[in-house]
């Protein structure tokens, strides 16, 4: 096979994983975060299977252009953004330092030879790094003490966070509940599709020859 021919169907393997995990964002379940987030149909899954196929390279860059598409399809997000810097912390940390990470899945899996193991951990990783970009983007973008407050009143388990938790705090741990309620499912389904996948057909989470 030919570098040039390999590397027109890579290019054309990215651009299908980007289609796929663009019209897959929009397939949501019926679950509403007033604030941002959501629980998708895998949209995830196609740009991990990129980078556990391909690598750090091919994963970063196909992650980078979703991240994009990402922010074109939630830019109306940045007219709540108060100021240049909130905006610009929005566009870093909800779109492309969140969705770009998902390039790196390959890492951990690659070190446990793209086995199961390395699948599930590679994915978890990913959601995870995802994760922090959004609980900081909660404090340092989003932080507002009177919906943080309001949103956790809502809960009888947070009554005691409420009370005796400084301003500060109560927004640090809000922007954590908050995160963690959409992406702790997103990611259980993401590992869950990716060793169903991989039981199912391990060798196309291998690049082929």
């Amino acid at each position: 096979m030919s570098a040039t021919y390999s590397k027109t169907r890579t290019l054309v393997e990215a651009a299908l994983m980007i289609a796929l995990a663009s019209v897959l964002s929009k397939v949501e379940f019926p679950l509403a975060w007033t604030h941002g987030g959501s629980v998708t149909l895998l949209s995830m899954l196609p740009i991990i299977l990129m980078s556990l196929r391909n690598g750090p390279k091919w994963g970063l860059g196909t992650a980078f252009i979703f991240s994009l598409i990402q922010f074109v399809m939630g830019i109306n997000n940045l007219a709540y953004c108060q100021t240049l810097t909130a905006q610009i912390g929005c566009v870093l940390l909800d779109y492309l330092l969140a969705f770009t990470a998902l390039g790196l899945a390959c890492l951990p899996a690659r070190a446990l030879k793209t086995s199961a193991a390395g699948v599930a951990v590679g994915t978890v990783m990913v959601c995870l790094l995802r994760f922090l970009c959004s609980f900081f983007s909660g404090y340092i973008v989003w932080k507002d003490y009177d919906y943080a407050l309001e949103w956790l009143n809502n809960f009888s388990w947070a009554a005691w966070f409420t009370s005796n938790l400084g301003e500060d705090a109560l927004c640090w741990f809000y922007s954590f509940a908050y995160n963690f309620s959409y992406m702790l499912p997103e990611t259980i389904l993401t590992v869950v599709g990716a060793l169903l996948l991989y039981k199912a057909a391990p060798r196309i989470f291998r690049k082929a020859d």
